[in-house]
């Protein structure tokens, strides 16, 4: 798994119940945004340690509040938090080592629900979420998928796919969920589930590299799918499947990509070498199916270890994460779509993994 982080260490530390403000980091704001709306970065934490948070970043209020849904809520996230989508006027997170699902509303932070993914005391370790005409499907490292009623917040169905799915997507009346089988190390998945939502069965299976993981559907309908290898001698791979034949039409041996965003039929790709601790960033054409940019970032701007990636909808601003050294906190980057640095924001949270914009 990317986010999975195992440290052996001992933290020792003294927070009053009745003042959470105290985990509060105080944090200047950047000069020349130039930006509206609100940001909101989510960082997972470390594994087990429960400490995963949400930060909102007011370019209105000029104001960063790194520990936003505590403050609000007067409770933490949970353990492990690793993705959060917009529906809306709510805010989802995927809580993996909590097994549980958080809907705030996008207004307030307060929360509306917690869902919790439980399977006869077990927990079924939620990964990532999408949504299709009025349902979450929230892909689930216990092989299924569960279905959320957006209205109702009540899950309805589980349905069933590969071993320990990592990503997932939604296009055509149809889902995409990479199975991993990451839990079975060195014995990886190599499988594209694809379900039929009209009848919620899985109709095919499509072979990729071991260990997918990132999924994501250009505006052509295409399916791009990263296949992480196993950081030793099979390296990642970039995949495109053709989402009305279900068939891969393209592989892109040249492209070890381990983490990519697309906007616009704009793709931005990023390869990390968990070794040698060295990286690239790329933009890439959808359309064309070409590298737009080898060297994305244009400027002296040094990244230690990214760790995700996101395109603004609107403005078209690249935001990536860097992780530092996974046991500190992260750092915020912001760039134009030309690969110039905006602005960067240090100490964003732990392991910052996901960021979102609601303009």
């Amino acid at each position: 798994m990317k986010k999975y982080l195992f440290y052996l260490f001992f933290v020792t530390f003294f927070v009053a119940c009745d003042d959470l403000n105290d985990k509060t980091v105080s944090i200047a704001f950047p000069e020349n945004t130039n930006e509206i709306g609100r940001l909101f970065v989510l960082s997972e934490g470390l594994y087990n340690q429960n400490n995963s948070t949400l930060c909102c970043i007011d370019f209105t209020n000029r104001t960063i509040e790194t520990n936003f849904f505590e403050k609000i809520n007067k409770r933490g996230l949970g353990d492990t938090a690793n993705d959060m989508k917009r529906y809306g006027n709510q805010l989802w997170i995927v809580v993996n080592g909590s097994s549980q699902i958080e809907i705030i509303n996008l207004a307030t932070g307060k929360s509306l629900k917690q869902i919790l993914l439980i399977d006869n005391g077990k927990n079924r370790l939620p990964r990532y979420v999408t949504y299709w005409e009025g349902k979450a499907y929230v892909c689930c490292f216990d092989g299924t998928v569960a279905q959320i009623d957006t209205t109702s917040l009540e899950v309805e169905d589980y349905l069933t796919c590969g071993r320990n799915p990592d990503g997932i997507g939604a296009v055509n009346g149809k889902l995409y969920i990479s199975n991993s089988g990451g839990l079975d190390f060195p014995t990886y998945d190599s499988t594209v589930s694809v379900i039929d939502l009209a009848t919620k069965q899985e109709i095919k299976k499509i072979n990729v590299g071991i260990n997918p993981y990132k999924l994501e559907v250009d505006n052509e309908g295409d399916v791009y799918v990263v296949s992480r290898g196993n950081n030793l001698d099979i390296k990642p791979k970039w995949y495109r499947i053709d989402s009305k034949s279900d068939e891969v039409v393209q592989i892109f041996n040249d492209l070890p990509v381990v983490n990519f965003v697309i906007h616009n039929d704009t793709a931005y790709l990023y390869n990390f070498d968990f070794v040698t601790n060295d990286y690239w960033i790329k933009s890439f054409n959808c359309k064309t199916e070409q590298i737009i940019r080898d060297h994305f970032i244009t400027d002296d701007t040094v990244i230690e270890r990214p760790y995700s990636i996101y395109a603004h909808p609107v403005n078209g601003n690249v935001y990536i994460t860097d992780a530092k050294n996974y046991t500190s906190n992260g750092d915020l980057f912001c760039f134009d779509k030309n690969g110039k640095l905006r602005y960067s924001i240090k100490g964003i949270g732990l392991n910052p993994n996901a960021v979102l914009s609601v303009p």
